[in-house]
């Protein structure tokens, strides 16, 4: 198969990374460019920056590179409508149009969605001002969660176990405006209890094809305490629960969100991504996101066998159902190292010493916030710094491997949790996995 397009992944964090490492493994991919890209992601594509960071930037660039594909990892150029800026201009680009970015630019059009096509989720109340969110948290009783409406990285979302914390988190965002507008409506809604999992599902606005689960891990701190990040490691595949769960997940909750979403004349095509809590009650959506989850990709990517560009293909061409999904027989889970103070104001230009390459038999260590000095030292550039993979036969196998690598890499001052993917419940033997049917 000659290796004939051209590809640009937009980002540069360590989803990115994943998404040019995996794009590297294709025989249809002549050439990878990320914008704007990072140290590692240098080891497996060239780095271009746009004339700026605007949708029409990005347009510019893809037309003077005279470029194939273009794949969209972080969400804001998303709900910025980059996409539909693209598909005007005649060019492909894969990820949902502006309207559709909806599911996740805004928690409040999701939850009513969601609502309106008896999609499961929590139960919530949607507010515009401080006073009113007050009033219900006092009427309220059990734990809550509290939630800015609009894009805050990750972080605008707080989990709050008595009514005093669920009244300062509406104060910190509504008040205090820490993640500015993204604030200026809430969602609160009633804390679920279970267990978490992550489902990412190719979608070509008809029906969607269910990726293997993982299982990430949001909070700072070991035994999931501390404030909430951009992830702090992940494993996949997640077999935590039974295969009739699975089902119902794909059917119920991924699958239907696509055809509704179809209903009300919002097709969506890309990447759905459901955070999820499997409670008593049967799986129920946390959230939505509308691209690759990020550290869900570093471990999902890497069990993929199906080549993505012919997943990504079909699913612009409306043919998810021709394209199965096959998947290793192995296990992936990783740890990322954030810097010093994060997710708060956190240390940058520290040194990092040690084997950060790409590829390392088993091991993938995927760059988040790094940078090269001009005299090439490498140096963290972000919060979240970098993430140390592994794969193997075991679910114990890659934790181990994982943790062993990273000891081997030097940050001043950098953070990790010690407890990824070591409190797991019936954890099982990865069956053959294939997704999809041809029809």
């Amino acid at each position: 198969m000659a290796k004939q397009l051209k590809v640009l992944v937009i980002g540069g964090g360590g989803r990115e990374h994943a998404l040019c490492w995996r794009l590297s493994k294709s025989p249809q991919v002549r050439e990878i460019l990320c914008a704007p890209g990072n140290a590692g992601i240098a080891d497996v594509a060239r780095l271009v920056n746009p004339p700026d960071k605007s949708n029409q930037g990005y347009l510019d660039l893809a037309r003077s590179e005279g470029v194939d594909l273009t794949i969209v990892g972080p969400e804001q150029p998303l709900a910025d409508g980059i996409v539909d800026d693209f598909r005007a201009a005649g060019l492909r680009i894969f990820g949902p149009s502006k309207a559709a970015a909806q599911l996740e630019s805004s928690k409040a059009f999701a939850k009513e969605f969601m609502r309106r096509h008896a999609i499961p989720t929590a139960p919530f109340r949607i507010f515009d001002n401080s006073d009113d969110a007050l009033k219900f948290i006092a009427g309220s009783d059990g734990p809550l969660v509290v939630k800015a409406d609009g894009l805050a990285a990750g972080k605008g979302v707080v989990v709050c176990r008595t009514n005093d914390e669920a009244a300062a988190a509406v104060k910190m965002i509504m008040v205090e405006r820490a993640f500015g507008a993204a604030g200026d409506r809430i969602v609160i809604e009633r804390a679920l209890t279970g267990e978490e999992m992550s489902v990412m599902a190719f979608a070509d606005g008809v029906r969607a094809v269910a990726m293997i689960p993982a299982r990430d891990y949001k909070r700072l701190e070991d035994g999931d305490k501390g404030p909430n990040t951009g992830g702090m490691g992940a494993y996949a595949p997640a077999r935590t629960v039974e295969d009739e769960v699975l089902e119902e997940i794909a059917e119920r909750i991924l699958n239907k969100t696509v055809e509704a979403m179809r209903d009300e004349g919002i097709p969506y095509t890309g990447i759905l991504y459901a955070g999820l809590m499997i409670t008593d009650n049967g799986p129920k959506v946390l959230e939505y996101n509308c691209r690759f989850g990020d550290p869900e990709t570093e471990v999902v990517l890497p069990l993929l066998k199906t080549d993505l560009v012919d997943v990504i293909g079909a699913a612009l061409a409306g043919q998810l159902q021709m394209e199965p999904l096959a998947w290793l027989e192995e296990y992936c889970a990783g740890v990322i190292l954030t810097a010093r103070g994060y997710p708060g104001r956190y240390e940058s230009g520290v040194p990092i010493e040690g084997n950060t390459a790409t590829e390392q038999g088993n091991i993938l260590c995927f760059h988040g916030g790094t940078a090269r000095e001009s005299g090439g030292r490498l140096v963290s550039s972000g919060g979240r710094i970098l993430g140390v993979y592994a794969r193997s036969s075991s679910h114990e196998g890659a934790v181990a491997a994982a943790y062993s690598a990273i000891d081997r890499i030097r940050i001043k001052g950098a953070h990790y949790r010690r407890d990824i993917g070591l409190r797991t419940k019936r954890i099982m033997r990865p069956r053959r996995l294939e997704t999809g049917s041809r029809r």
